[in-house]
């Protein structure tokens, strides 16, 4: 009779998944324009058949040659932590029991290495205990196990218990406790015998030791973990052991990756909205129990429908009772043991982990301002050795259903209004200069906090404190709207105008809700702001706002196509800073105006010799002047493309392209979003000129996807406008039409009828021309 086939079919592990899949990705990004590859072309790549690329993908076992060519394809080397027997996995079927072969390849690896006691440790619903009990069935069918009360008061005695395990193993228990060890240690180096002590915290004292009522369970862990027995014992906590006494293996298991939440969801049939489920695993950090939780409500009260579940209770985080109970535990439990680590899990509530999602050690510090500075540093490990917080390279994070608890339990405290103010010094003072957009966000994260504490003022006067940059110092709000991130704070600014006094803030926050509504069109509310701004100015005598109204007033004029008005705004910016410290808003203003008589001699106005000597002299006199130093990164940028709009239309082509990539190169250097949108749309015009249609329409393409995700409406106008011009140069007269219709409800939009009237020309006179060419 034959022997059975070995079965020698592998598995890649949830590392080797990720490296791979992570690799095909890289490749796909530089050889395939970013396009996924069909199984077809993987299977070209790899020379194996397709259905043989998916299997290894998917994880349906495959034998190591094929696996390890997969690998080399895409030049990775295949290693022995990326695989595993596939009849190893074969539990992992069970829907209860998703997205841990790593760490079943890692406990595998520790008891090769003669681990005898491995303490898996993790936060509340993680997953500890199954993943022990699967493995220990796994690896001996049975097991022993050590249960430890929910509550200290209901721990039972080691000696009853020990008696207990004696007598399932057949055999008796001694007189003396240290006798029945010593049985029990004969028949663990006898037998290979898997051991479970589950829930071990609550026999722990705030240092990770056994309470002095139950010490003698250091004495079985020093048996369990004598070199010389056959026995595997997995302890779960949520709190690190500490007993020196004792050498035991500490493992900390990570959360379900979110793959692992889809095929949960998919074998409950669940419907597979990837989306929704990215959305739920992120907001539970991947918790094993909240899955399991949430998944039983979705299909009982929801009817499976995960994207509904979501949208329902996203605000409510902690709405499922038992997800509460598990949270509330843990934090009860901290409150007990140690007050201090207590304090500082709520009070990192107040921290939101969005748009800066670590907070550095120095963050926690500035929270624990009322413990002694050489115990701060313990009560951070503290929280970390009882799986409270997350922690990476010395940075710091709540996932969102702890910080909902902590953050509901700190607006109840005292310290709610201080914890909030410490926050927002430790953010001020950890950004000195500003180079990129994380700066920028690091920045902003006071602005929060002050906000959080209607402290409206304070939040004000930070966003309009200016920072040092490469060019110079800059205000905050200034920063924001270069990175194209200035709408950040609109849902929070716009309320704030009734609270704050007449003063140099609320001047400013005049002047940023005027920015924020002329970037989304709304041009007369914007005009209306920088009014309220001028006027306040006025009366406070502070001449900087008073200009740089003026100045922006003139701008959406511009954005109207209201040129007499904007020149009677600009003449009058000349007035008041001609020959003052504030000369360089002059020379901004001769650029606009050069712009303004330029567009007088493109649209034929009468006298257009004059207007044309008018717009040299300007622009001429604007170069000659524009400043080296002191100066702004928006000034600078907006004068060049001034300049180059105004060579072209007078049709100085060469200057015109001299002035955009001028305008481009700095854009791009200090990242100002809007103004390298312009200058591309400049340089769009310019390649038209040319007749470089496909330069012009890849400088199109660019400059809208900027301006569509800064929302910048006047300039999305502007840009659809000049490439419906471009179509209807080459005749493709349908894209035409659906870029100039595009501007048209822009600018309809917007309320400016002489822009309407502008576009509606230029398709008009192209239409009579081709009457007349028929």
């Amino acid at each position: 009779m034959s022997s059975p086939k070995r079965n020698r079919a592998r598995i890649l592990t949830a590392s080797g998944l990720k490296k791979l899949r992570e690799q095909i990705r890289s490749h796909e990004v530089e050889e395939n324009d970013g396009f996924k590859y069909t199984l077809e072309r993987l299977g070209e790549l790899t020379g194996l058949d397709p259905e043989t690329v998916k299997n290894v993908l998917d994880c349906k076992g495959s034998d190591k040659r094929t696996i390890a060519r997969c690998f080399e394809t895409f030049g990775l080397t295949l290693m022995d932590s990326d695989h595993i027997p596939a009849a190893q996995a074969t539990f992992t079927a069970d829907p209860n029991f998703v997205g841990r072969d790593e760490a079943i390849a890692d406990l595998n690896a520790l008891t090769s290495r003669n681990a005898r006691v491995i303490v898996i440790q993790a936060r509340g619903g993680v997953g500890k205990t199954t993943l022990a009990r699967k493995y220990l069935q796994q690896e001996f069918g049975s097991f022993l196990e050590f249960p430890i009360a929910k509550e200290t008061k209901d721990i039972a005695s080691i000696e009853g218990l020990l008696e207990e395990k004696l007598r399932q193993l057949g055999e008796e228990a001694g007189r003396e406790f240290l006798v029945s060890l010593d049985r029990l240690k004969r028949k663990l180096q006898a037998e290979r015998i898997g051991i479970l002590i589950d829930n071990l915290e609550p026999a722990l004292d705030s240092a990770g030791k056994f309470i002095e009522a139950h010490r003698r369970y250091v004495e079985l862990l020093r048996v369990l973990a004598d070199p010389s027995v056959q026995s595997v014992t997995l302890i779960t906590t949520r709190e690190r052991l500490h007993e020196p006494s004792v050498t035991v293996q500490h493992y900390p298991l990570s959360n379900l990756g979110v793959t692992a939440w889809e095929a949960f969801f998919q074998l409950r049939q669940l419907a597979s909205k990837i989306p929704a489920i990215t959305a739920l695993h992120h907001a539970y950090g991947g918790n094993a129990k909240a899955m399991e939780i949430v998944s039983s409500v979705i299909r009982g009260d929801y009817s499976g429908d995960i994207e509904y579940y979501w949208q329902a209770n996203q605000d409510d985080l902690l709405i499922e009772r038992d997800l509460e109970d598990l949270v509330i535990d843990q934090f009860n439990r901290l409150q007990q043991q140690d007050k201090d680590a207590y304090k500082l899990l709520c009070r990192m509530g107040c921290y939101r982990y969005q748009d800066v999602p670590r907070v550095p050690i120095e963050g926690l510090m500035y929270l624990l301002w009322d413990v002694p500075e050489n115990q701060r540093r313990r009560v951070t490990k503290s929280l970390q050795e009882r799986s409270l917080i997350d922690f990476e390279n010395g940075e710091f994070w709540l996932h969102p259903v702890i910080r909902a608890e902590a953050l509901s339990r700190l607006r109840s405290d005292e310290a709610w209004k201080t914890v909030n103010q410490k926050a927002a010094e430790f953010w001020t003072g950890s950004v000195e200069i500003i180079e990129r957009i994380g700066d920028v966000l690091r920045a902003l994260e006071a602005y929060y906090h002050y906000v959080e504490i209607h402290e409206f003022e304070s939040a004000i006067n930070l966003i309009l404190k200016e920072k040092n940059n490469k060019w110079r110092r800059e205000r905050l709000d200034v920063s924001l709207y270069r990175f194209g991130i200035l709408q950040k704070v609109a849902p929070t600014i716009i309320k704030m105008e009734n609270y704050i006094q007449p003063s140099p803030a609320l001047c400013g926050l005049y002047h940023i809700l005027g920015d924020l509504n002329a970037l989304k069109g709304y041009t007369k509310k914007a005009i209306d702001f920088f009014k309220k701004s001028a006027n306040l100015a006025e009366k406070l005598d502070l001449d900087l706002f008073k200009v740089m109204s003026c100045q922006n007033i003139g701008h959406c004029n511009l954005d109207f196509y209201e040129l007499e008005e904007a020149e009677r705004v600009y003449e009058e910016t000349v007035l008041l800073t001609e020959n003052t410290e504030l000369h360089r808003y002059t020379v901004n203003a001769w650029c606009c105006l050069a712009f303004i008589n330029s567009c007088k001699v493109s649209d034929n106005y009468k006298h257009s010799n004059f207007y044309r000597e008018k717009a040299h002299s300007l622009a001429n006199k604007s170069l000659e002047e524009m400043p080296t130093e002191n100066v702004t990164t928006w000034g600078t940028l907006f004068d060049f493309c001034s300049l180059g709009l105004t060579y072209r239309n007078l049709g100085e082509i060469e200057k015109s392209f001299e002035m955009f990539n001028k305008a481009l190169l700095f854009a791009d250097e200090c990242h100002y979003i809007l103004a390298k949108a312009i200058a591309l749309t400049g340089l769009a015009t310019l390649e038209q000129n040319r007749k470089n249609w496909s330069a012009a329409f890849s400088r199109y393409v660019e400059s809208i996807e900027l301006l569509e995700n800064i929302g910048a409406v006047p300039e999305l106008a502007e840009a659809h406008y000049q490439r419906g011009l471009t179509y209807q140069a080459i005749g493709d007269l349908d894209k035409s039409i659906t870029d100039f219709q595009e501007s048209i409800r822009l600018f309809t939009e917007m309320e400016a009828p002489k822009q309407v009237e502008r576009v509606r020309q230029s398709m008009q006179s192209h239409d009579e021309k081709l009457k007349m060419e028929l």
